[in-house]
């Protein structure tokens, strides 16, 4: 059964169904981001101001924050936007490699992308 997720995106509310994968032995536990991973700080579009980005980052995008290890630079720090805080990692969103979490989360960003002007969405 696909997990549904309830966003809100640009003041709008956007429901999404993703598909639940079992979770591989080798995934970390949830809570634990996997070493030499940083797809959460690449894959998803961030509206809110980070330092060295005031006006947010693209889908697509490393992160200034992004360390050369992959790991944010202000973690747990107050200048870390709260849509940073609130992804947690899971076994789902991972899966069993880097390749699987940016493959989840660019599918995600792209299932809660507001529409253009004149874009028909599906």
């Amino acid at each position: 059964m696909p997990h549904r997720f309830l966003l809100f995106v640009r003041e709008s509310r956007v429901s999404v169904e993703l598909p639940v994968r079992p979770a591989p032995a080798d995934v970390p536990p949830p809570h634990a981001c996997r070493e030499g991973c940083g797809a959460c700080c690449i894959a998803p579009s961030i509206s809110s101001p980070i330092p060295g980005m005031p006006d947010g980052k693209p889908a697509g995008v490393r992160c200034v924050q992004l360390g050369d290890d992959l790991r944010c630079r202000i973690f747990g720090r107050p200048e870390r936007p709260a849509c940073c805080s609130g992804l947690q990692p899971a076994a789902d969103m991972c899966g069993a490699s880097r390749d699987d979490a940016l493959a989840w989360l660019t599918r995600l960003e792209a299932a809660t992308r507001p529409s253009q002007p004149g874009e028909c969405s599906a």
